[in-house]
């Protein structure tokens, strides 16, 4: 079964042990920074690895609970798929931890566990009251129904109940848009002595690979993977759901700073005006105001901006979600669906949250009208309905789309008919995909057989069943058949056999050994037929042994040379000028010792030679002589 990835959030109130907890779980302590050890608080974002099983690999996530640090909590909280919500059997449900509840809940995160700490501090009456306390305030919560676990850090009590339950709430829960491309909100910059520029974040969406070319937004600065890291350990490729660490090339660590978004595809839009539906907090401390100052908190960005309503000048109580624009200080990088915090700057507290219609607002006038055509991009359209359907299914026939979609079928089939050639195709098998998948497929290739030609210059191209396979644990085997035979057709890979190729490569020899190549090649053709063994001329022009199979395949795949066995190569102007000596000096047909007498070979080159000349259908042997064909 395929790694499933995931990462999970311990949040709680200050002092209530969840970094504890996460030090018991997985023996990682997430306080590193020195202010941390000496005042035994979280300031920055911590993060373990939690090994559930083979199929199971979660990251979590240690958020800091005290109120001065609720934005290093708000960018801890923003990418995780189920959170720990830690609660002292001591102390019970305390300020912090509601703030928590409310951020949680206007973050979207549905899934979450209770888990009671240090139970070993109170006795079984205590325990049972702190349980039914703890009920009673999430009453009406995302966290109503969750479960309870009691866990003790230092005993290790109940650590393995909390593992099994943490493996039970991610059994069916869906894994983040590893198909799309691929996007890091950075919380984290440093540099590396010898290494450079180094960025941390939770995967939002897509892969990376190392060697990867990227973008930093917003600012726009192309840069190139270097290396990965998942938990301190090097990896090929980082995958949604995971943590990972960056090591970039040509950027440095005062060019980038925390918020800013790595991302692999220009459709990611910079903007600074949002379309937004957004639910307010039931106590607020005084009114929201029209144009009110308030701070933005969406992934691991946070921007100053106003609040602009088209149908009230104020919100003072309000439990319906309520249609409004954000207009920001500075540009940041969104996409409708992703959630969101607002904080008032003065008196500092969380007023409400929700998700962006709109990243690309634009100046609309005061009323209903307005109101009317921002609900109706709230709801999206039946096209934005069959284009998610598609993105979350990659690849569907026209019946399973109706089943999905409860569309009438003649809505459904207007639908891809004006879809089709926009944003949507149809395969032969009658199966419809995004062409915005069929890009992304098409991009990945192309930047897999760049690298692969630059770094094996003098193989024939990348075996098609290899890349078939990179992708299987995105899309369909079909699917991605498809595009290939479809980039064959139009002209921009080439096939050779079972290898893929770009359609402007040519297998060539690498610029730093060509010279010495072509040397080996002259080496080979000034000794005709006694050719000393491939090696030896790799040896005497000091070519890399990690050369000679690709360089011995590529001559012959080239009509440069002809194998005369295992160790031996001709050349193809050694093998022609033997044949017409040997044809102009015997007749019709030949023994060994006439092929002697003509060539002056000993048995050593003469026994191989003709054999090749058989193999190449030069010749065919009938007993004891050989006939010209």
């Amino acid at each position: 079964m395929a790694v499933r990835n995931y990462t999970i959030g311990m949040a709680g109130h200050i002092d209530h042990g969840k970094t504890s907890l996460t030090k018991a779980l997985t023996n990682v302590d997430t306080d590193r920074l020195k202010e941390e050890k000496e005042r035994n608080i979280s300031i920055e974002l911590g993060y373990a690895p939690l090994k559930i099983d083979d199929e199971l690999h979660v990251s979590i996530i240690d958020v800091p609970g005290h109120e001065r640090f609720i934005r290093q909590m708000i960018a801890g909280v923003a990418g995780i798929d189920l959170v720990i919500l830690v609660i002292a059997a001591d102390e019970g449900v305390m300020p912090q931890t509601k703030e928590h509840l409310e951020i949680l809940s206007f973050l979207g995160i549905e899934k979450g566990i209770i888990a009671i700490s240090k139970i070993d501090r109170v006795d079984a009456e205590l325990l049972e009251l702190a349980e039914e306390d703890i009920r009673d305030n999430l009453k009406g919560t995302v966290f109503e129904s969750a479960p309870f676990v009691l866990v003790d850090s230092l005993s290790k009590k109940g650590l393995e109940e909390l593992k099994q339950q943490i493996k039970k709430e991610l059994e069916h829960k869906e894994m983040r848009d590893a198909r799309g491309p691929f996007r890091l909100p950075i919380d984290q910059v440093f540099s590396v002595q010898g290494q450079g520029t180094v960025v941390r974040g939770t995967v939002y969406e897509g892969i990376v690979e190392k060697g990867s070319s990227l973008q930093v937004l917003p600012q726009g600065i192309p840069v190139k993977v270097r290396q990965i890291q998942v938990h301190h350990e090097q990896t090929e490729v980082a995958k949604a759901g995971q943590r990972a660490a960056l090591n970039l090339g040509g950027i440095s660590k005062q060019e980038i700073t925390r918020g800013d978004v790595l991302v692999s595809s220009e459709h990611f839009l910079v903007t600074d005006t949002l379309d937004i539906t957004t639910k307010f907090v039931g106590d607020l401390a005084s009114p929201v105001k029209q144009r009110a100052p308030i701070k933005l908190h969406t992934g691991t960005t946070e921007v100053m901006g106003t609040i602009v309503f088209f149908d009230r000048n104020e919100v003072v109580e309000e439990d319906d979600e309520v249609v409004c624009q954000l207009r920001l200080d500075y540009p940041i990088v969104c996409k409708r669906g992703d959630r969101f915090i607002l904080r008032r700057p003065t008196p500092v507290e969380t007023i409400g949250g929700g998700w962006i219609i709109d990243p690309k607002g634009s100046k609309y006038r005061f009323g209903e009208d307005t109101i009317k055509m921002l609900m109706q991009k709230k709801e999206g359209t039946p096209n934005e309905r069959i284009l998610s359907i598609l993105k979350e299914k990659a690849l569907m026939t026209f019946e399973a789309l109706l089943k999905f979609s409860s569309m009438d079928k003649d809505d459904l089939t207007a639908i891809l008919n004006e879809e089709k050639g926009n944003t949507v195709f149809e395969l032969a098998s009658g199966e419809y995909a995004l062409h915005s998948d069929f890009e992304y497929i098409k991009n990945r290739i192309e930047e897999k057989l760049r690298e692969y030609h630059e770094e094996f210059s003098l193989r024939a191209g990348f075996n098609k069943a290899e890349i078939v396979h990179s992708f299987l644990n995105l899309y369909p085997k079909r699917l991605v058949e498809f595009v290939i035979e479809k980039l064959i057709e139009e002209g921009f890979l080439k096939r050779q056999e079972q290898y893929i190729q770009l359609a402007t490569f040519s297998p060539h020899y690498p610029e730093k050994w060509s010279k010495r190549m072509e040397a080996v090649v002259i080496a080979i053709q000034k000794d005709e037929i006694e050719v000393q063994p491939f090696e030896q001329y790799m040896k005497s022009e000091k070519i890399p042994e990690q050369y000679k199979d690709d360089f011995k395949y590529y001559l012959i795949q080239a009509r440069k040379a002809v194998a005369l066995d295992e160790n031996h190569l001709l050349s193809i102007e050694t093998i022609n000028k033997a044949a017409d000596l040997l044809k102009s000096k015997t007749g019709e047909e030949f023994a060994v010792k006439d092929a002697k007498d003509v060539l002056g070979l000993s048995r050593k080159y003469l026994i191989p030679l003709l054999e090749l000349f058989d193999a190449l259908n030069l010749t065919k042997r009938v007993e004891d002589k050989r006939k010209w064909v």
